[in-house]
């Protein structure tokens, strides 16, 4: 049964030092609309992620999760959102399979059976499976980020935020990457950053984050 979801945030703002990098940023997303943000590079779309994902918080204005019309506690957003982006890394001394195994674990104490084998299906979706006993400091660019996205997605999340989520990729990596936007439009909620205008297609609503400077 597909769950009511919603993020909303109401006249948001950040501000570096002296520096105001977005401000009175508003929007609503519920359950299977689809979100990008535009922006020449250095405006702020990473920011506004960071903070979608409860990563840093805004200076300003209010944002929140609700599930079947329950707000969650800013603490459990990690539960029910998964997040791409070019600063998250995993660990060069675990293959692709022991990382995505370790961070399973992490996310779920009660790790079992049916974990592994989502794992090792995700392995093959991304078609990493040949690889999953490599060191992931042994990957390639392309490899590496089709491992996060595997990361990603690898606990069900509620809402999938990807950053510049072609970076790296070849057509086969690029066409992962949509059918898993695809995929998860039927359930979730789909925000990404990016200025490609394949993936700009993708969804249905658009912000530009130099309006709101």
């Amino acid at each position: 049964m597909i769950k009511s979801i919603e993020l909303k945030c109401d006249v948001i703002g950040k501000n570096f030092g002296n520096k105001t990098i977005f401000s009175n940023l508003s929007f609503n997303l519920t359950t299977t609309q689809s979100l990008v943000v535009t922006g020449r590079n250095g405006t702020g779309k990473s920011t506004l992620l960071k903070i979608l994902a409860a990563l840093i918080k805004p200076d300003f204005g209010k944002y929140s999760m609700s599930i079947d019309g329950l707000e969650i506690e800013k603490k459990s957003f990690y539960k029910n959102i998964g997040m791409l982006a070019p600063y998250i890394n995993l660990y060069d001394e675990l293959t692709g399979y022991e990382n995505l195994i370790l961070f399973g674990k992490l996310r779920n104490p009660n790790f079992k059976k049916e974990d592994e084998d989502r794992i090792l299906e995700l392995l093959n979706k991304v078609n990493l499976y040949n690889k999953r006993n490599e060191f992931y400091r042994n990957y390639s660019t392309g490899m590496k980020q089709r491992l996060k996205l595997a990361f990603a997605i690898q606990h069900y999340p509620l809402i999938l935020i990807l950053d510049e989520p072609r970076t790296n990729l070849d057509i086969e990596g690029v066409n992962i990457v949509t059918e898993i936007i695809e995929e998860q439009k039927k359930f979730g909620i789909v925000i990404i950053a990016t200025n490609d205008l394949d993936d700009i297609n993708l969804c249905e609503e658009k912000i530009n984050i130099e309006d709101f400077k």
